[in-house]
């Protein structure tokens, strides 16, 4: 009989994902083959302190996305570089930390989903679920993102920069000439539509901008897409592939935070979407292609437009999607034909694979 994986289940985080992070990590924890592998729990409260968790008092009010928290834990834990065994340590506390043989971070957002938790893992020396350094770092900035996907010939909506630091904002006419409206202005380094805003007139625009520098020094500026919001989920490392595609409908204004992890009836989910099948082969095409241009491995999901002219334009690639039980990600796949326990499964080996792989590179000159 062969030996169970410990899987270290990284969750909550610093950024203003955390709750949505919870929720994520309670699926995957649920959804975990316990034939195969074996849980250890790692929260990340919001000051960045990691701790040990039991599974049966991880969370309080579980069941609510609203009130849903970390409980709390006396056993703080450290991941410590440089080792090749007992790489997770115990640094306040009275227990000994378990063995880690890979780890599954479910961390939206920065410090976490940005090439941050991801370096540290690295240097840690262990697998981790999910792309590497560099693509985290660049799909988490949707500036670099959006001229990479422009650089390899990937359409995507026309957009601005404006950083909390600039001198010369652009003024709400500029920004009507340059890009039309409405606009939507967002934070350039977060997800979940945390801190995003439709914007119409120079009252809205002074506000978005403030709400946005509230996450992040530096803005994206988006032009309006009249057109439909559809999901393409992509699994894999070197040879990559793509799921159907999804719709996203939302019920109340855009596709915001609380319609998707909070309220359940605030956008309609639509999997297969109702496109023609050229449509789909288009959209499958440009998300491979997006993943591979990002340097994306194991997970990622590309959301795109549908224009009524049937133009198919990038939004932004998400490298550690939604786990939660009104999420895309692992929807697509189920309807692929992947149960949620097979999803998981295939994100863990494909870490084990790519970190096999980078164990045979040579990183001294002989």
């Amino acid at each position: 009989m062969l030996e169970k994986i410990r899987v270290g289940i990284l969750f909550g985080g610093r950024s203003a994902e955390h709750e949505v992070s919870l929720q994520s990590a309670k699926n995957i924890i649920e959804g975990i083959d316990r034939s195969k592998y074996i849980v250890v729990l790692i929260g990340v409260e919001k000051t960045g302190q990691m701790y040990l968790f039991e599974e049966t008092n991880y969370l309080l009010d579980a069941s609510d996305p609203k009130r849903i928290r970390l409980n709390k834990s006396n056993i703080e834990v450290a991941f410590a570089p440089g080792r090749s065994s007992a790489r997770l340590v115990v640094i306040n506390g009275n227990a000994k930390a378990p063995e880690v043989d890979v780890v599954f971070p479910v961390l939206h957002g920065p410090f976490g989903e940005d090439g941050s938790m991801q370096g540290l893992l690295k240097s840690a020396n262990l697998p981790f679920v999910g792309c590497g350094i560099l693509a985290s770092a660049v799909a988490m900035d949707k500036v670099f993102a959006k001229r990479l996907f422009k650089d390899s010939a990937i359409p995507t909506n026309k957009f601005m920069v404006v950083k909390q630091s600039d001198v010369n904002i652009p003024s709400f006419e500029q920004i009507k000439q340059q890009l039309g409206m409405p606009v939507f202005i967002k934070p350039a380094n977060l997800g979940s539509s945390v801190g995003v805003n439709k914007v119409t007139n120079v009252e809205e625009y002074q506000t978005a901008l403030q709400d946005a520098f509230q996450y992040d020094v530096k803005a994206i500026i988006e032009e309006f897409i009249e057109g439909r919001e559809l999901e393409c989920a992509v699994l894999g490392n070197a040879v990559p592939r793509a799921s159907g595609v999804g719709e996203v409908v939302p019920t109340k204004g855009f596709y915001s935070y609380q319609a998707k992890y909070i309220d359940e009836d605030g956008a309609l989910l639509k999997i297969p979407a109702e496109i023609t099948n050229e449509q789909e082969d288009k959209i499958k095409e440009l998300a491979i292609k997006a993943f591979q241009a990002l340097g994306c491995e194991g997970m990622a999901r590309c959301d795109f437009f549908l224009t009524s002219g049937g133009k198919v334009l990038i939004n932004e690639i998400n490298t550690i999607p939604g786990f939660t039980n009104i999420s895309q990600y692992p929807k697509l796949w189920e309807k692929a034909g992947l149960s949620c326990r097979e999803l998981i499964d295939q994100l863990i080996q494909l870490a084990i694979e790519r970190f096999n792989a980078e164990q045979k590179l040579k990183v001294t000159v002989e």
